[in-house]
């Protein structure tokens, strides 16, 4: 019986292990998937954020980096409990190393159905302009 014991103690030990290391752990970070477009007039940045709302969503400029940021919510009906989940994060988190050629003062953000639009245009002053020649 005392090998009995130890064998059931062992692995509720080893578990317990996990869940105290698991919570120090800091939370995994979800990158989500970005295209980016470029045309004559600047940037376009178009990114995957399933289940970010606008209230949970952070769109900031920090020194010559765009941060984008979101905590994505999803409903459990109170009868269900969950078994199984293949996201263990639910933060998203991208940072966007910004040229200098682009104007971090006039980007535009919209967020739609989960999907994140980011517009940088690019500085006025670099953008290419026809000069008139008067005869």
């Amino acid at each position: 019986m005392a090998t009995r014991t130890e064998v059931t103690e062992r692995p509720s030990q080893d578990v317990r292990k996990q869940e105290v290391q698991r919570a120090r752990e800091p939370e995994a970070v979800l990158r989500p998937p970005v295209d980016i477009f470029e045309d004559g007039d600047g940037l376009t940045l178009i990114a995957d954020m399933p289940g970010v709302s606008r209230d949970r969503l952070n769109v900031r400029i920090e020194r010559d980096s765009l941060v984008v940021e979101g905590d994505m919510q999803f409903e459990v009906p109170e009868q269900m409990k969950a078994l199984h989940a293949d996201i263990r994060s639910t933060h998203y988190e991208r940072r966007f190393v910004l040229s200098k050629e682009l104007d971090a003062d006039s980007i535009n953000a919209t967020l739609t159905d989960g999907v994140l639009t980011v517009r940088i245009p690019t500085r006025a002053e670099l953008k290419p302009r026809r000069i008139e020649v008067s005869v």
